[in-house]
């Protein structure tokens, strides 16, 4: 028991780091194509920090065959993304993070809520699931989905983009070749992937050790883990006052992620994915639906100040992880 901990914990520093190391990397490159880091944040930013979910996903549907982590991770992982948006909230000071926001964030938040939205509904009727081979149908849909949220987001940013503000922003990498950004991306994603690919075996055998249960672990343990580098990213982006860098992040990872899980049912060849994981795992998609939700009312509001440390759609962002955890630990 205690050598699974310790893989654990080291695979979750690994993560840790070359995560972190990774999304700097993304940064540069970004800066240096000239993307702007507001579509940086929702699109390249998201793809790199969700590549922990990609790597645990794809491992736990090939390798060690739970696809109860596979799912939990994405759908835990999305909660999770939305718990980090309510702690960012704490750090940045009287006025709310939601308030300092572009309200375009909006935008990917609302394609979250439609994809979080399909798979609930498909994980509610799988038994009555349309295939395509071995593919659920809603698989292929989730994918267009994405490709058509990224279309219309890059669209909106470009017309909404303030060249005053990005250029406040600043280049922060002048003196760092492209050489350098793109092999040091290509070396972190390798490390990432690996310690990725560990943690579903790893997983694994804690629910067994333990008797929590795939869905409880993987909703839970891997799915925090997997999630480290949305907090890093998140946080280095509002120390820099970089608040939709952040906020995008993890917008986008959650739209990533449904795309990730699209490609662990292409990847699971024994039938439609959502037909083989336990009923438990709508509680975590309903969960950050309503997460989500709360984030999307804050966003269009923009209080002035806060009440308290943390402003009320923050408040209620916790409080409904809160009771996703009782509710999977109760249904463990």
């Amino acid at each position: 028991m205690a050598i699974l901990w310790l893989n654990f914990v080291i695979a979750t520093l690994a993560i840790l780091y070359s995560g972190a190391r990774l999304s700097i990397y993304g940064d540069i490159i970004a800066e240096k194509s000239g993307l702007g880091r507001t579509w940086v944040g929702v699109v390249l930013m998201a793809s790199v920090t969700s590549l922990p979910e990609l790597a645990t996903g794809l491992s736990s549907v090939i390798y060690t065959h739970t696809p109860d982590i596979a799912a939990g991770d994405i759908l835990g992982s999305c909660a999770f993304n939305m718990l980090i948006l309510a702690a960012l909230d704490a750090v940045v000071g009287p006025i709310p993070l939601s308030s300092r926001a572009h309200q375009g964030q909006t935008l990917a938040a609302g394609f979250g809520i439609l994809l979080l939205s399909l798979v609930a509904l498909s994980a509610c009727f799988n038994s009555m699931a349309i295939t395509v081979g071995w593919i659920g149908l809603y698989s292929i849909l989730f994918i267009l989905i994405y490709l058509v949220a990224m279309r219309l987001i890059f669209f909106y940013e470009k017309q909404q983009r303030a060249a005053a503000r990005e250029k406040a922003i600043g280049l922060k990498y002048g003196d760092i070749p492209k050489r350098t950004a793109y092999l040091g991306y290509s070396i972190h994603a390798v490390l990432v992937i690996i310690a990725g690919t560990c943690l579903p075996g790893i997983g694994k055998g804690i629910a067994e050790t333990t008797g929590l249960g795939q869905t409880f672990v993987g909703n839970i343990f891997i799915a925090a883990a997997t999630s480290l580098p949305e907090v890093v990213v998140s946080v280095s982006a509002v120390k820099m006052n970089a608040i939709d860098l952040a906020i995008g992040n993890l917008f986008g990872s959650n739209l990533f992620n449904i795309a990730i899980l699209a490609l662990d049912d292409i990847f699971f060849v024994e039938g439609p994915l959502l037909s083989f994981v336990h009923q438990n795992h709508l509680i975590s998609a309903l969960s950050a639906i309503a997460m989500t939700a709360i984030a999307i009312i804050g966003l269009t509001y923009r209080a002035g100040r806060k009440r308290l440390f943390l402003a009320w759609d923050s408040v209620g962002i916790v409080l409904v992880y809160l009771v996703n955890l009782m509710l999977l630990y109760t249904k463990r």
